[in-house]
C-alpha cells in the first residue's frame, strides 16, 4: 500500500503508549510503513496487535527515515541520543511534553553533526487514560502541534516534522523551548495539579456530601484520574515555570482566604473579593480560544433530558442530524441515583427555535432553551 501522506517511511515510533501508538495508527492509516520499539514487551505487543506497526526487532536492518520518540520526559533525551546514533540517516523528533530539559540534554550529549537531524516537538493532545489500549488514530485532528527546532536543526528536518504534524491532522506552530514550557505550564501542567489537589480534598469529604456531586465537580476533577507516574515525570521536568505560576496562584488564594475569614468575623466589606475572583475568572476564561482555534462564540443552549438506556444519546445525535442542525458543543450531566441525564447542547442561535421544535416533535423533553454560552 502506497502512502497517501507527505511523510515518507519507514517511520520508527519509539514508545508505544497513548501518544506513540496513536501516531503509529494514524501513519499506518495513511499507508506509511511503521516500526515499533518499546522497553515494555507487553505494550509493544499490544500496539502491534492493534495494527500500529511491526516491532523493529523483527525487521532486518531497519533504516527509518523518521524516528518519533514518544517516551516520558525523564527518559526522552536518552532515547533521542540513542536514536541519532543508531539511525544516522533519520530525522529524529521527540514528542515529550517538556522541551527545554530534553533539548539541553540532547545538545550536551549528541554530536554536532547529529543535531541537524533533531527537532523537538509536542502534540497538544491526550486523554485522561494512558497506554496503547486507549490510542486512537484521530487523536491529533485539529489540535496544535508545537515544533521546537534547535539552533542546529536543518530546514529539511524541520519540514519533516511539520509534515508529520499536518499528516496527522494537527496544526503546526513553532516556539522556543522556554516559551513552550511556560505555555504548557499555564494550559496543562498547573490545571492538572489544581484538579488533582481539589480531588485529593474529597478524601476528607463525608459520603453524604459526595452524594450531592453534580457536573461542576466532575468537570473540575475530570483530569485528576490521569496517570500519576507519567505526570510525576512531566511536572518534575517543568518545575520552574509551574512553581512561578503556583506562587502567583497561592497569593490569590491567600488573599481570598484572609478576606473570607474577615467576612466570617463580621466585616461585610470583605466579601467584595468574591466578586473580584469571579470577574477575573470570567475574563480569563473568555481568552480561551473557541472552536477551531478562533475567538469564542456565544452559542444557544438546549437542555434535553436523556434516558439512561442504551442508544438514547445516539438517537439524540441522530435526530439533530436528521434536522440538519450542527451540534457545536455539548456537556452531559448524570448525577448518581438518576435514571436520566441532562444533555446541554450548544447550537447556532439562528437554529435554536428549529432545534427545539424538531426535538419536541420527536418526543424529547426540553428542560430549558435560549441561554447562551
Amino acid at each position: 500500500m502506497s502512502s497517501l501522506l507527505a511523510t515518507t517511511g519507514p517511520v520508527l515510533v519509539w514508545g508505544t503508549g497513548l501518544i506513540g501508538t496513536s501516531i503509529a495508527l494514524a501513519l499506518r492509516g495513511g499507508g506509511v510503513t511503521v516500526y515499533l520499539r518499546d522497553i515494555s514487551p507487553t505494550s509493544l505487543a499490544l500496539a502491534a496487535d492493534m495494527g500500529a506497526g511491526v516491532p523493529v526487532d523483527e525487521v532486518e536492518e531497519p533504516t527509518p527515515a523518521l524516528v518519533v520518540v514518544a517516551a516520558p520526559p525523564d527518559v526522552a533525551a536518552g532515547c533521542v541520543i540513542e536514536a541519532l546514533r543508531e539511525y544516522p540517516r533519520a530525522v529524529v523528533t521527540d514528542v515529550a511534553s517538556v522541551k527545554k530539559n530534553v533539548e539541553d540534554a540532547v545538545e550536551a550529549a549528541a554530536l554536532d553533526s547529529d543535531l541537524s537531524r533533531y527537532v523537538g516537538s509536542h502534540p497538544m493532545a491526550g486523554r485522561e487514560r494512558s497506554g496503547a489500549g486507549y490510542a486512537v488514530q484521530d487523536l491529533f485532528y485539529g489540535q496544535p502541534w508545537v515544533i521546537v527546532p534547535t539552533a542546529r536543526s536543518a530546514p529539511e528536518s524541520v519540514l519533516a516534522v511539520r509534515n508529520l504534524a499536518v499528516d496527522l491532522g494537527a496544526v503546526p506552530l513553532e516556539m522556543t523551548p522556554a516559551a513552550h514550557d511556560e505555555a504548557v505550564a499555564y494550559v496543562s501542567h498547573v490545571p492538572q495539579l489544581i484538579s488533582s489537589l481539589l480531588a485529593g480534598r474529597l478524601l476528607a469529604a463525608p459520603g453524604e456530601a459526595l452524594a450531592l456531586a453534580g457536573q461542576g465537580l466532575r468537570d473540575t476533577t475530570r483530569i485528576a484520574s490521569s496517570d500519576p507516574r507519567l505526570w510525576t515525570a512531566i511536572i518534575a521536568g517543568n518545575a520552574g515555570p509551574i512553581a512561578r505560576i503556583l506562587d502567583d496562584l497561592g497569593d490569590d488564594l491567600q488573599l481570598l482566604v484572609e478576606r473570607l475569614r474577615r467576612f466570617d468575623e463580621g466585616n461585610p466589606g470583605a466579601v467584595g473579593i468574591i466578586s473580584e475572583v469571579m470577574t477575573a475568572g470570567n475574563r480569563g476564561q473568555s481568552r480561551i480560544p473557541g472552536k477551531h482555534g478562533g475567538a469564542q462564540r456565544r452559542w444557544a443552549e438546549i437542555e434535553v433530558m436523556v434516558p439512561d438506556q442504551p442508544g438514547a444519546l445516539a438517537q439524540l445525535f441522530g435526530d439533530f442530524g436528521t434536522a440538519e442542525i450542527n451540534i457545536e458543543d455539548l456537556t452531559l450531566e448524570h448525577a448518581s441515583g438518576r435514571r436520566f441525564g441532562i444533555a446541554t447542547i450548544m447550537v447556532d442561535p439562528a437554529n435554536l427555535l428549529q432545534a427545539v421544535d424538531e426535538l419536541e416533535a420527536r418526543g424529547w423533553r426540553i428542560l430549558s432553551s435560549g441561554g447562551v454560552e
